[in-house]
């Protein structure tokens, strides 16, 4: 089992900056990969961009290339999404998830809201 606390959401004006955290707990010797996602109110929820565990390469939704960059920091075992030019179309709630290659499982955390005013 692995459980996974977001942190760092809020509001923020356009053109402003957030860093969000995922700090990940539990069995995570086996985890292979990590992502961000997001859902808006009325939308289907949708990748950010993800990080693969060991190698550390990233790739990204369009719409946060340029702009979101997904790091980790294994020692601390935490995920982070550094959020940077926001735009009101970014607020929604954001999710981190992380894939156990041993097991096949997929893990989410509870979500952190994220609101960019214009």
């Amino acid at each position: 089992q692995v459980q996974l606390v977001e942190s760092g959401g809020g509001l923020v004006q356009a053109g402003g900056s957030l860093r969000l955290s995922c700090a990940f707990s539990g069995t995570t010797d086996s985890i292979s990969a990590m992502g961000w996602y997001r859902q808006a109110p009325g939308k289907q929820r949708e990748l950010v961009g993800r990080i693969h565990s060991s190698s550390g390469m990233t790739n990204y939704a369009d719409s946060a290339k340029g702009r979101f960059t997904v790091s980790r920091d294994s020692a601390k075992s935490t995920m982070y999404l550094e959020m940077n030019s926001l735009k009101p179309g970014d607020s929604a709630v954001y999710y981190c998830n992380v894939f156990d290659g041993r097991f096949s499982r997929l893990y989410w955390g509870q979500g952190t809201q994220v609101t960019v005013s214009s």
